[in-house]
């Protein structure tokens, strides 16, 4: 049995349940839900692929992280969803998206659209376990060369989608704006952007799954802070909270001029991972939080927009013991989202607000004051008493 890929344990029976097997199949069919998948590895020529289950039907909550966050699912639960899928893939020039191939052109069928749609898959050898690890990205068990996929009914498509899909003069950039306002959710534009979908013509490729994640995020938060900046600021301290499968979350918003930090801490590890950015763009990817920076500050600016103000935001991370599998950066941008929705605890002053973080957090909130760097460029006296 080696390693398990849930917890690391040698020859874990705990988890075995989880881990792919090969299977003599070289023929099946199911509903993506959808979902495809660009890795990274070996960059320009990639593996390329999409992910269906051998069962009919509305098989969307096997891919979404919204949907996971909404009905509380477990990491077990997830990860039993996820090694239903296979992932059928094959390798790929970036380059390549426009070569009229009939993979890449049903590949792109199934990024288009948001509901589940029924294919059929010939693959050339057996399902393996796939030993690429993409840790923004949920668990991708059960990789097979496919041979050729056809779809057994027509995708739908959002107008919208569609209209940008055609449209090969407009920018990516400007397209995710177009997307979000029409109320397309960000997992479809993650999907969009991979498949090379959008953007000019000459600029269409494909983008590894990870990358377009981030670059989601980023490129729809940065046109929000944009507007943020001229807003007028909060009166009051602002405390939002909420955890999922082990990842807690408390977010401070403090009456100043736009500023954003995120520190997180384990709790089994005792590691320590910080980004910040100030009043100016931030100019260098966040190399220490990584992805996670970028999906917080997201729903952090969505919030922010909504209310018509600014604030410098802390967002403390907590990630205890019962993360016990990664299961992507969606489930943390949603587990954001969420806090924003309950009300806010109101607070006179920081010190009074960091007592109330440090109610809900096992980890002594001093560790986090002490990686701060605007918690030190505030200077405030009262972080003294922790």
């Amino acid at each position: 049995m080696a390693y398990c890929r849930i917890c690391g344990k040698y020859e874990c029976k705990e988890h075995s349940m989880f881990l792919g097997k090969v299977r003599s199949i070289t023929n099946f069919s199911g509903s993506s839900p959808p979902e495809v998948f660009v890795g990274k590895w070996n960059y320009p020529n990639v593996y390329v692929g999409i992910l269906s289950p051998e069962e009919y039907g509305n098989t969307k909550i096997m891919s979404s992280a919204e949907e996971w966050h909404d009905k509380r699912l477990g990491i077990r639960d997830v990860v039993n969803l996820r090694n239903k899928l296979i992932y059928g893939r094959t390798q790929n020039n970036i380059r390549k998206v426009l070569n009229g191939s009939k993979f890449m052109s049903v590949l792109q069928e199934v990024a288009m659209t948001s509901k589940s749609v029924a294919s059929e898959f010939f693959l050339k050898k057996p399902i393996s376990r796939n030993d690429e690890k993409e840790n923004r990205v949920p668990l991708i068990a059960n990789a097979a060369p496919v041979e050729s996929v056809k779809l057994q009914e027509n995708p739908k498509v959002e107008k919208k989608v569609d209209y940008l899909i055609n449209d090969v003069d407009v920018k990516s950039r400007e397209a995710l704006f177009e997307l979000e306002g029409a109320g397309i959710d960000t997992s479809s534009m993650i999907k969009l952007l991979s498949a090379g979908l959008l953007g000019m013509k000459k600029n269409r490729k494909l983008v590894p799954t990870r990358w377009s994640i981030t670059a989601v995020d980023d490129t729809l938060s940065n046109k929000k802070i944009d507007k943020i900046k001229y807003f007028p600021e909060i009166s009051e301290y602002l405390v939002f909270h909420d955890e999922y499968v082990g990842n807690h979350y408390e977010i401070l918003l403090i009456p100043r001029y736009w500023s954003f930090e995120v520190v997180e801490i384990s709790i089994k590890s005792s590691g320590i991972w910080r980004d910040h950015e100030t009043i100016f763009k931030r100019k260098k990817y966040a190399e220490s939080v990584t992805g996670a920076y970028y999906a917080n500050r997201l729903a952090v600016t969505e919030y922010l927009e909504k209310i018509g103000k600014q604030a410098s935001v802390f967002i403390f991370r907590e990630v205890r013991p019962e993360y016990y599998a990664p299961l992507g950066v969606g489930i943390l941008r949603e587990t954001t989202r969420s806090a924003f929705k309950k009300e806010g605890k109101k607070f006179g002053n920081l010190k009074e607000a960091l007592e109330d973080i440090q109610t809900r957090l096992r980890t002594p909130i001093g560790r986090y004051l002490r990686e701060s760097f605007l918690m030190k460029e505030m200077q405030q006296k009262s972080l003294n008493d922790f």
